[in-house]
C-alpha cells in the first residue's frame, strides 16, 4: 500500500463514519503530517486524490473541507437500482440501506429487478441508454461467473458517461467497480473454523453461474491447501439457479459426492437448510455425523433446521447497501477516476449447532 493511501483510507473512514461531515474542516497538513509521520508532499497528494473524488473542496487562506454532494439541480437526480431478486433475504435490507443514503443526498431511488436473467437484464439496460435523468446505476449482475452477451450494453453506457456500480459481485471483463463482501476471505473463514473443530475431511457445495461461487472455491482451495488437507474434487459440488428452485431434489447427488466428508462448507444459508434437511431425512443424525457451515447468516440460519441451527458467514445487508450507495454519490461528483469505489466486507463465522468439534 502507498504512503498516501493510508491518509486517504483514514479520511474515507472518517467521512463514512460522519466523524467528519460535510462542511467540516479536515485537520491541518501540519497535523497530518505528524499523525501519519508523512511529508507534506505526501498528504498534499492524498488530499489532492480525496479533492479529485470529490470528497474534499480546498478554500484559500481557509483550509480543506468535507464536501457536501447533494444531488445539484436538474435533471440527473435519479440512480437506478438493478438486483436479481426482490423476495431474496439479502436484499430487502440491502435496498432499504441504498435508499436511506440516497435519500438523504436528495437523490431518488429507480429499482428494477433481472430475476437473474440475460434477457431481463438487457432490456433494463437498453432502456437505461435512452434515458437523460439517470445519474448513475447500482448493478447486481447476472450470473457473473458465465460469459454475459450483453457487454457491448455495459460499454456504450460508460461511453455515454453513465456511473456503473456492481453489487454483490462483478463483470470480470468490464473495469467498474463493485461493493461486496470478499467471498475469497470468508469462505476461507469458514473452512478454517471447520479445520479449527478437528475437520480434516471437508467438502464444498457451490453456486456455479455466480461469480461469488467462483472466489468462494478459491477460499475453500486456500483453506484446504493451507492447513495441509488432501483435496479430491470427489467432495466438489457444483450447482446452479435453477437447481436451487428445484429444492432438495437437485441436492441427490451431492449426498452421494460428499460420501467420507464429516464436514460441508455451503454457497449459503438456503443451500446448507436444504442440504441439512435432506441429509437428516436420510437418516443422518447432524451434526454428528455432518458439521455444515453456510454464508449469510440469515434469519432461516437463526431458525435452524430440525431444531438445529446453522452456523453462518454474516453477510453485511444494510451496510452494504449503505456503502454501494455513499460510493456511487461519490462516482457521481468525481471529477476524474474515483480510484476507491470498490469495497469489500470481509466477515467472521457465527457458530452455531450445525457445528460439532471432532476429536
Amino acid at each position: 500500500m502507498s504512503k498516501y493511501q493510508k491518509v486517504i483510507d483514514w479520511l474515507n473512514k472518517c467521512i463514512d463514519e460522519e466523524s467528519l461531515k460535510p462542511g467540516d474542516k479536515i485537520p491541518s497538513e501540519n497535523v497530518l503530517c505528524e499523525q501519519f509521520g508523512l511529508s507534506r508532499q505526501t498528504i498534499r497528494h492524498a488530499i489532492s486524490k480525496l479533492s479529485e473524488d470529490g470528497l474534499l473542496e480546498s478554500r484559500r487562506g481557509s483550509g480543506t473541507y468535507v464536501s457536501d454532494q447533494h444531488a445539484e439541480d436538474g435533471n440527473k437526480s435519479v440512480v437506478a437500482v438493478v438486483t436479481t431478486y426482490v423476495d431474496d433475504y439479502i436484499f430487502p435490507s440491502t435496498i432499504r440501506g441504498i435508499e436511506s443514503t440516497l435519500s438523504a443526498k436528495g437523490y431518488s431511488m429507480q429499482l428494477s429487478f433481472t430475476n437473474n436473467t440475460t434477457g431481463r437484464e438487457q432490456e433494463i439496460l437498453t432502456d437505461l441508454l435512452e434515458r437523460d435523468d439517470v445519474a448513475g446505476v447500482i448493478m447486481e449482475p447476472v450470473k457473473s461467473a458465465l460469459p454475459n452477451p450483453n457487454m457491448e450494453l455495459y460499454r456504450k453506457l460508460q461511453d455515454k458517461g453513465m456511473k456503473i456500480l456492481f453489487l454483490n459481485s462483478f463483470y470480470p471483463e468490464l473495469p467498474f467497480p463493485h461493493v461486496s463482501i470478499n467471498d475469497e476471505e470468508c469462505a476461507y473463514r469458514a473452512v478454517k473454523a471447520l479445520v479449527e473443530a478437528g475437520h480434516k475431511s471437508i467438502g464444498c457445495v457451490l453456486k456455479l453461474d455466480d461469480g461469488q461461487g467462483r472466489e468462494r472455491y478459491r477460499g475453500y482451495l486456500r483453506a484446504m491447501n493451507e492447513c495441509g488437507l488432501s483435496f479430491t474434487y470427489d467432495h466438489v459440488n457444483w450447482i446452479d439457479t435453477i437447481d436451487i428452485k428445484d429444492g432438495k431434489r437437485a441436492l441427490l447427488r451431492v449426498k452421494e459426492r460428499l460420501s467420507g466428508c464429516t464436514a460441508v462448507f455451503c454457497y449459503n444459508d438456503l443451500v446448507a437448510g436444504m442440504l441439512m434437511q435432506m441429509l437428516i431425512d436420510g437418516g443422518m443424525k447432524l451434526p454428528r455425523d455432518m458439521s455444515v457451515i453456510g454464508m449469510d447468516d440469515s434469519d432461516m440460519a437463526k431458525i435452524g433446521i430440525g431444531g438445529i441451527t446453522i452456523s453462518s458467514i454474516p453477510h453485511p445487508k444494510a451496510r452494504l447497501g449503505e456503502k454501494a450507495a455513499q460510493n456511487m454519490i461519490r462516482l457521481i461528483h468525481s471529477t476524474g477516476n474515483f480510484t476507491n469505489a470498490t469495497y469489500e466486507f470481509a466477515e467472521n463465522v457465527i457458530l452455531r449447532g450445525s457445528v460439532t468439534t471432532v476429536k
